[in-house]
C-alpha cells in the first residue's frame, strides 16, 4: 500500500559489526545500526512505538516491541541502537507506528536491512 501524501515518514538504516564487543568463538555478533527517521508527510507526526523482527542465519526470530526509540516518544529524530546475533549474519525489518497531528494513526514501515559480518581475506 502507497503511503498518504500526508502522513509519509521515510525510514533509512546504516548498519556496522561491533567488533569490540562480539565473541564469535562463544556464537556473539553485535550489530549497530543508525536509523534516520524524515517525515515526508505535510502533517507533524510522533512516534510512539516501534516493533522490529530479527532474524538470523539459522532462521532464529527475535521480536522487539516497545515504546518510542531510545527511550523516546520523538518528534522524529535520530537513535541508534544495537542487536545481538548467534550467527554473523541476519536480517531485520519492522516498523514504527505513528500518530499525526491531525489524529490519524499509521505505519512507517521498515523495509528488511542485512547486518552482516565483514569478509576477511586472508
Amino acid at each position: 500500500m502507497k503511503p498518504s501524501p500526508k502522513h509519509y515518514i521515510e525510514v533509512n538504516v546504516n548498519t556496522h559489526y561491533v567488533d569490540a564487543q562480539s565473541a564469535p568463538s562463544a556464537n556473539r555478533y553485535v550489530f549497530a545500526y543508525t536509523v534516520t527517521i524524515t517525515n515526508r508527510g505535510s502533517v507533524p507526526a510522533r512516534l510512539l512505538t516501534r516493533h522490529w523482527v530479527i532474524t538470523d542465519a539459522n532462521d532464529k526470530v527475535q521480536e522487539v516491541r516497545g515504546p518510542g526509540v531510545v527511550g523516546e516518544q520523538p518528534y522524529l529524530p535520530p537513535g541508534t541502537s544495537f542487536a545481538v546475533l548467534e550467527t554473523p549474519m541476519g536480517s531485520m525489518q519492522g516498523s514504527y507506528q505513528m500518530k499525526a497531528d491531525d489524529g490519524v494513526e499509521f505505519n512507517a514501515e521498515i523495509a528488511p536491512f542485512l547486518l552482516s559480518m565483514p569478509r576477511t581475506l586472508h
